[in-house]
């Protein structure tokens, strides 16, 4: 606990248990003259630190929340880099006091909270996913040298059912073109036929005999990987009309805007939260740490990119900016005709390409904090027409 002067009054240590959080509030009262107030500052609201923002928030109490990279900021600035839990608390604080007017709001609330934790779940899943998808390549190499040639997507419905029911060539031993069609006709709805069936075969033979020793074995492992796959597919569909379901009660429409689908509208809401405790675009754009630091001395001035802020929000922004200035596959046409002109306007002023998309990210910053702030749809803005000279 320090004052508005950073003179430390006082320290308090208790577990993470509601039952003790009163402690806290009581210790901080002591403490406390007429006529002033308290402000907590946290530096975890969304894990460990989160029941105590709740407990404080109910409380009536003023909770600010300290990104972790101010107060890591705030502990190298000196001169002896110490690490310990009474000095981290300090730091946190001494952040707090002199980044008051640009700290956010910790605003805990259980929907934000519950969508938070889906996307990390989510995540998680996802990862897994790609995992099993990358063993599965290596161990269908061993078997089916040409597997690639075999479907456009090694994890698609019908080949998934291939490797489970052939997870070797020895499991296909005697099998006709025609009885092999009749599978893969069964699986993808009369889009593969007999072509693809003897492809398959003719690939087989050209690869030559890859059977082993324990080949029954190496045949279970590659079952075991689409099991596995399967398994992760079906969770992370359940978990994203989980996610669908929490959205509706927000009522938000950010799907509605070009290269936003359910799960990167949802992994905004997560790391934003409620977006009224940011009063301002600007605000929002300093916490995603988009907003440019200014370095200067005497007549010389520059910005620079900022490398702090919530990283997981700034990287949502990127790849958000990134689909902004695709282009279709077939008429090579922008998907967003509008941030695709800015885009090439700021290479024509001399900004480098990763420049000019740091640009249309805080520009998505200001769209995003309207589109979450009024609910709104988003609407393409009408291009200018060009002069016909």
């Amino acid at each position: 606990m320090i004052d508005c002067w950073n003179k430390k009054l006082g320290e308090i240590k208790f577990d993470n248990k509601p039952s003790t959080f009163p402690l806290l509030v009581k210790e901080a009262k002591k403490y406390t003259k007429k006529g002033m107030s308290v402000v907590y500052g946290l530096e975890d609201v969304g894990g460990f630190g989160r029941a105590l923002a709740v407990y404080l928030t109910e409380s009536g109490c003023t909770v600010k929340e300290v990104n972790a990279k101010l107060a890591n900021n705030r502990r190298k600035s000196h001169v002896t880099v110490q690490k310990s839990d009474s000095w981290d608390a300090e730091c946190v604080a001494r952040v707090l006091r002199d980044e008051l007017p640009h700290l956010p709001d910790a605003k805990p609330i259980d929907l934000y909270w519950a969508i938070s934790q889906l996307v990390t779940q989510r995540k998680w899943q996802a990862k897994s996913l790609t995992g099993m998808v990358k063993r599965l390549h290596q161990q269908l190499g061993y078997h089916y040298p040409s597997y690639k040639a075999f479907f456009s997507q090694i994890d698609g419905k019908t080949a998934l059912a291939f490797w489970h029911r052939y997870p070797s060539p020895a499991r296909l031993k005697g099998m006709t073109g025609s009885e092999l069609a009749g599978f893969l006709r069964s699986l993808s709805n009369n889009a593969l036929s007999m072509k693809k069936a003897e492809q398959i075969l003719t690939l087989v033979e050209v690869d030559g005999d890859t059977t082993r020793d324990f080949q029954e074995k190496r045949d279970f492992i590659v079952r075991g990987l689409v099991r596995n796959i399967r398994f992760y597919e079906r969770e992370l569909d359940r978990i994203e009309k989980e996610i669908g379901s929490l959205l509706e009660q927000l009522g938000f429409q950010l799907e509605t805007m070009t290269g936003i689908d359910l799960v990167t509208a949802a992994e905004l809401v997560a790391e934003i939260g409620d977006v009224h405790r940011f009063a301002t675009s600007d605000k929002l754009a300093r916490f995603a740490g988009i907003a440019p630091i200014a370095v200067g001395s005497g007549n010389k001035h520059r910005n620079y990119k900022s490398k702090q802020g919530n990283r997981e929000l700034h990287d949502i922004l990127k790849a958000l900016a990134i689909r902004q200035i695709a282009v279709t596959r077939t008429k090579k046409e922008p998907r967003n005709p509008y941030f695709y002109s800015y885009y090439e306007q700021k290479l024509t002023a001399g900004k480098t390409k990763q420049q000019a998309i740091v640009c249309i990210m805080r520009k998505l910053v200001n769209v995003v904090h309207y589109l979450m702030r009024t609910k709104a749809a988003y609407v393409m803005p009408v291009m200018p027409e060009k002069d016909a000279g």
